[in-house]
């Protein structure tokens, strides 16, 4: 086991079955204890909304609580490292951050201007391209596109894995997107309002988020147009740290069309590029993200995916989410993300319940 306790993962129906054979016996209760403190102890699903743990420090944060390894020496390189990161790099990288953000406000609201055409198309594709490359570059980021030959082409959908909201800076840096997500103030909303005029992103307000039906309609009638930019979405619904891959919500798979998977994998050892919302608000993470040797990654395009006749939208996102797991190297879990905020539903619960009452029946125990 490469946690802290060893997991039995034998069906509730066989550990059950080593008590007894047929009624209910008081020491059924101690399956369910064993299970509720192996969750306390060492949680599969809280554990994936902090950094993961590395071996070896990076010379920027902390990996071991003891810090039993600590020397003059390597305080002096630590010390110097920090003079180097924030004395040098951070006002050189903000410097290149706010070029990239005032040129993707000032040229795509020029290339607005234009009346529909190809070439309007074509400049704000260089628009946002150069853009997304200057802020990558401000990030000094490093990424490695594989299987280029599956990148998503226009009026499919493009779903991938989520650790970080750079991730889609991460993808926009090697292809065009259209964009889906909720209408935002600030400077944030300044960008929206900005590139919506050049290119087809779909901004909802928050009032039309919670209409599914309208969601829906919406990014249908966005892929059924083969000339727009490729959807670009990310079905976990919230930001998974760089090890795991959780539940892919059903309604990016209904829409229709086909499915371009991307796997992105980030390096920790020069940068923690994951965000956890809970605890840092957006301007410490970008603080934290900008004050880091780099941001290096990989990114896997891999073949398109279609629905089978007889699929439901559940199980293709999950074929889906297996192929991306597989080729990031990340562990598939099958719990909803939106656990990082909410309690677990009640559904879950009584999952258990059912299960335990249809072994006392079968074995005749009751009824």
């Amino acid at each position: 086991s490469q946690g802290i306790i060893e997991r039995d993962e034998t069906p509730m129906e066989k550990e059950i079955a080593r008590l007894h054979r047929v009624d209910f016996e008081f020491s059924d209760i101690f399956y369910f204890c064993r299970k509720g403190f192996e969750a306390i102890v060492e949680d599969e699903v809280t554990q994936r909304f902090s950094s993961e743990e590395l071996l070896s420090w990076n010379l920027l944060t902390r990996t071991n609580v003891n810090f039993r390894y600590i020397s003059l020496r390597l305080t002096v390189v630590w010390v110097i490292g920090v003079i180097v990161r924030y004395c040098f790099l951070l006002p050189l990288r903000f410097t290149l951050a706010a070029i990239g953000i005032t040129s993707m406000i000032v040229g795509t609201t020029v290339v607005g201007q234009l009346p529909n055409s190809s070439v309007k198309n074509y400049l704000s594709e260089v628009v946002h391209l150069t853009c997304s490359r200057i802020l990558v570059r401000a990030l000094s980021g490093t990424i490695y596109y594989h299987n280029k030959e599956n990148r998503p082409q226009k009026g499919g959908i493009c779903v991938a894995n989520h650790t970080s909201p750079i991730d889609a800076i991460i993808l926009t840096n090697d292809g065009c997107y259209a964009m889906v997500g909720q209408v935002h103030g600030g400077l944030m909303g300044v960008i929206q309002r900005a590139t919506v005029k050049a290119c087809p992103h779909v901004w909802f307000e928050r009032s039309e988020i919670k209409d599914r039906h309208l969601v829906t309609k919406r990014l249908r009638e966005h892929v059924a147009d083969k000339s727009k930019l490729p959807i670009l979405i990310f079905p976990e619904g919230t930001c998974i740290n760089n090890t795991s891959v959780m539940m892919f919500k059903k309604g990016s798979f209904e829409i229709g069309g086909t499915i371009y998977p991307v796997a992105i994998k980030y390096d920790p050892q020069f940068g923690d590029a994951f965000w956890n919302s809970s605890k840092y608000n957006i301007v410490s993470y970008l603080l934290r993200i900008m004050t880091s040797w780099a941001i290096v990654c990989n990114v896997w395009y891999l073949p398109p995916m279609v629905r089978e006749e007889d699929e439901d939208a559940v199980h293709f996102a999950n074929r889906v989410r297996s192929a991306i797991a597989l080729q990031g190297g990340l562990t598939e879990l099958p719990w909803d993300g939106g656990l990082k905020r909410a309690k677990v539903k009640d559904t879950f619960k009584e999952e258990q319940q059912k299960n335990y009452s249809k072994m006392l029946v079968r074995n005749g125990s009751i009824g």
